[in-house]
C-alpha cells in the first residue's frame, strides 16, 4: 500500500497464542488506555466522555494474555483529559469486570492520585487529595498505585516533605502498594520528584522512603527511560519490593535481567508481550528476544519525544486492530500526533506482527489517509 514514505508491502500476518495462565517469573502489567465515546463532546477541556463497553473489553482483552491492568494511569490519560469523575467510574468498573476473572488485588492496580484538587498548595491538602482516590481503589479491590503528583511536586523541592506525605500514605493502605516514578520526559510538571532535579540525589531520596516503609510497599515503577539507572536502583531496593520497569525504550533486557514490569506498550503489544513471557519462563532467551526486538522500534516511535503524547500512538493501534470503532480519543488528543508518525507506527507494527487483521488495518489506514487528502 502508498504510505507517505512510499509504496510498502506488508508481511505475513502473526497468530499469536494465547497461555494458559499469567507468567511465572515475573509480574506483569500493561499500562491500558481507555476509549473514547466517538459521539460524545471529548473536544479539549471538556469533561471526558467514555466507551464503556469497548474499554472494559479491551481490558479482557489484556488479561486474556495473563497481562495484569494497571489502571486510571498516565496511559489512560490521566491529566490529560480523563477528569476525576471518568477515573472513579473507570476503576469502579474496571475492578468489578477483574471479578470475572478471580481476585481484583491479582490482576488490577489503580492510580491514586491528587489531580481532582488542583488547587491543592500545601502537604495537608495534597494529603487528603491523596486519601480520597486511595479510598475509591481500596473499595474496588484493586492494589493502589501512588502515582506521582504535580501538585506536591510544585509545591515543594525538600525530601522531608515527600517523606512525610508518603510515609502518612503507607501507613494508612490496606495492602502493600505500588509507588510510582515518573520522569519528566513524560510529565514535564513533575520535574524535581522526591526533592531533587539531580538524579542521584532523588534516587538517595527514594530510596530512603522505601526503605524506611519496605513493609507497605509491593514495588516501585519506575519510568526515567535511563536503563543503567534502573539496574542500580533495582539492586538498591529491600528484599521484597519489585521493581516495576516503566521504561518503554529498554524493557527487553530489563526484564530479562531481572525486572518486573509496568508498561504503557505492552497495551499495544499485549500478544507479542505474553509470547515472549511464556519463552522467558521455559528458559528460552533466544525466543523471548526474537519476539520482542521488533517490537522496540515500533514502541520508541511511539514513544519519542514528546513523549508524553505517546497515548496517540496507543490508541491508534487499538484501531488498526479492531478494538474500539474510531480513532477517536478524550481530550482530542488523536490529533496530537502527524500523519507521518502514525504511517510509521503502522509500518512498525506490521514488521512486528502486531497487526492481527490486516485486512482491517489496511482499510483503517487508507481511510485514514484519505481523510488527510492521500
Amino acid at each position: 500500500m502508498e504510505l507517505p514514505a512510499g509504496t510498502y508491502r506488508l508481511r505475513e500476518p502473526v497468530s499469536w497464542p494465547r497461555p494458559a495462565g499469567p507468567p511465572r517469573g515475573r509480574v506483569v502489567y500493561a499500562a491500558a488506555h481507555v476509549v473514547a465515546d466517538p459521539l460524545g463532546d471529548n473536544t479539549p477541556g471538556s469533561p471526558a466522555a467514555v466507551d464503556w463497553e469497548a474499554t472494559l473489553r479491551f481490558r479482557r482483552h489484556l488479561w486474556s494474555y495473563g497481562l495484569r491492568v494497571a489502571d486510571a494511569m498516565d496511559t489512560a490519560q490521566r491529566n490529560n483529559g480523563l477528569d476525576w469523575a471518568a477515573t472513579r467510574e473507570l476503576i469502579r468498573l474496571s475492578a468489578a469486570e477483574a471479578r470475572s476473572f478471580g481476585d481484583p488485588a491479582d490482576l488490577i492496580a489503580c492510580g491514586a492520585g491528587t489531580d481532582h484538587v488542583p488547587g491543592a498548595r500545601t502537604p495537608q491538602a495534597v494529603e487528603a487529595a491523596y486519601r480520597e482516590q486511595i479510598r475509591t481503589v481500596q473499595e474496588s479491590g484493586a492494589t493502589v498505585i501512588l502515582m506521582a503528583s504535580r501538585q506536591l511536586a510544585a509545591i515543594t523541592h525538600a525530601p522531608d516533605d515527600y517523606h512525610a506525605v508518603y510515609g502518612k500514605l503507607l501507613a494508612e493502605v490496606e495492602r502493600p502498594a505500588i509507588l510510582h516514578w515518573l520522569g519528566e520526559m513524560f510529565d514535564p510538571q513533575l520535574a524535581g520528584y522526591w526533592g531533587s532535579r539531580d538524579i542521584d540525589t532523588a534516587t538517595a531520596s527514594f530510596l530512603e522512603l522505601v526503605h524506611a516503609n519496605a513493609a507497605k510497599i509491593d514495588g516501585v515503577k519506575v519510568s526515567l527511560l535511563d536503563e543503567e539507572h534502573e539496574v542500580r536502583l533495582r539492586a538498591a531496593l529491600p528484599e521484597g519490593v519489585r521493581l516495576y520497569t516503566g521504561d518503554d525504550f529498554n524493557y527487553p533486557s530489563l526484564i530479562k535481567s531481572g525486572s518486573h514490569a509496568l508498561l504503557g506498550i505492552f497495551d499495544a503489544i499485549a500478544p507479542a508481550a505474553s509470547a515472549a513471557l511464556q519463552a522467558l519462563d521455559a528458559g528460552d532467551t533466544a525466543e523471548y528476544d526474537r519476539v520482542l526486538d521488533p517490537t522496540v522500534a515500533l514502541s520508541r516511535r511511539i514513544f519519542e519525544a514528546p513523549t508524553f503524547h505517546y497515548k496517540t500512538g496507543i490508541v491508534f493501534l487499538a484501531w488498526l486492530n479492531g478494538h474500539q470503532d474510531a480513532f477517536t480519543m478524550v481530550n482530542g488528543a488523536q490529533s496530537a500526533r502527524s500523519l507521518p508518525h502514525l504511517a510509521e507506527v503502522f509500518r512498525l507494527a506490521d514488521q512486528a506482527g502486531l497487526l492481527t487483521d490486516p485486512e482491517l488495518a489496511v482499510h483503517r489506514m487508507r481511510a485514514l489517509l484519505a481523510v488527510h487528502g492521500r
